[in-house]
């Protein structure tokens, strides 16, 4: 039995991981730390818990945990690490932003190994600190890898992606209204939203000659959780040549699968799933890719992620049915 700590433990990806860690045979939660909730049972914030765990939050850390998962907001856990140390041994995960990109992986004597395990797997299995990729990463991320492998996107990238209200955190602002977001749909931080970063690093890093436009277009729906992606570029192969690609690279992937039907977010959301769907129009492909922003996206691929750094089946706790109807 491993012991972990949560910081940031308030949010929406910390009850997420909370629900499922409380589950998982092998972990102990041994603290939740959240200096605004000290003191407050943990199922008064996340509701769902109620029944499930007697938890409180608290503003103490224990340094000699297993492992360590950060649920800060983007910039803030370079801070919390500056403040407060863990024993060597005690292995990190981020779920924020500060270390996904190549020049902020390194952070005193820890270097953080990007967490995407349809990719790094092996890496991840010996990395004592990992990056999570970003939920709108992730899912675009797992619609190209298979054709950068084999270097072979050849034009420009044009990404349409929709994300629900789950993905813009529990604090509020003018777009996160139920009246604003009810009945509504809008992009946002078109062509320069900071996922970008990753996913430009990890196709360079798979098709060194890289050097085409990847064009992408959030938007923000009026649904709670998931995310919706459509991708296309030019491929002068057949389809069943590129699905013949696809079911290659991801033979051995736990939660990454192709669909030979069009997909839709009902099929993966509350899973740790990412579904895939080809088509091919005149010279380009068009690949859906869908996923919970939560799990797959975030708590699910985190847990994923420590799974397979202790050495645990990669799908212990991650077994999850999605709430069809």
């Amino acid at each position: 039995m491993i012991k972990a700590g949560i910081v940031g433990g308030a949010g929406y990806t910390a009850g997420e991981l909370i629900r499922l860690l409380i589950h998982h045979p092998k972990v102990k939660i041994d603290f939740i730390f959240s200096t605004s909730n000290a003191g407050n049972k943990v199922s008064q914030v996340h509701q769902d818990l109620y029944g499930s765990t007697e938890l409180t939050f608290t503003n103490q850390v224990n340094p000699n945990i297993d492992v360590l998962f950060l649920c800060l907001g983007h910039g803030n856990s370079t801070s919390f690490l500056q403040k407060n140390e863990f024993n060597k041994s005690t292995k990190i995960i981020d779920l924020s932003n500060d270390f996904r990109l190549n020049e902020n992986q390194e952070f005193g004597d820890l270097h953080f190994v990007y967490g995407l395990p349809e990719m790094n797997k092996s890496t991840i299995k010996n990395a004592q600190a990992i990056a999570n990729p970003g939920c709108f990463a992730t899912a675009i991320q797992l619609a190209l890898l298979p054709l950068a492998a084999e270097e072979l996107i050849q034009g420009d990238i044009h990404i349409n992606a929709v994300t629900g209200a789950t993905g813009a955190g529990t604090s509020l602002s003018a777009t996160t209204h139920f009246t604003w977001r009810d009945n509504n749909f809008s992009h946002y931080k078109t062509f320069v939203h900071q996922h970008l970063g990753e996913i430009n690093q990890t196709i360079k890093s798979l098709q060194k000659s890289f050097e085409q436009e990847v064009y992408f277009i959030p938007n923000r729906g009026n649904f709670s959780r998931g995310i919706f992606a459509t991708v296309y570029t030019d491929f002068d192969g057949t389809i069943e040549e590129a699905y013949e690609l696809y079911e290659s690279f991801y033979k051995e992937a736990k939660f990454t699968h192709l669909s030979p039907n069009e997909i839709h977010l009902k099929q993966v959301v509350n899973t740790n799933k990412c579904l895939i769907h080809l088509m091919k129009h005149k010279n380009k492909l068009l690949v859906t890719s869908a996923i919970d922003n939560l799990l797959k996206g975030a708590s699910g691929q985190a847990i994923h992620n420590m799974n397979l750094q202790f050495g645990f089946e990669e799908d212990l706790a991650l077994n999850l049915k999605a709430n069809y109807f």
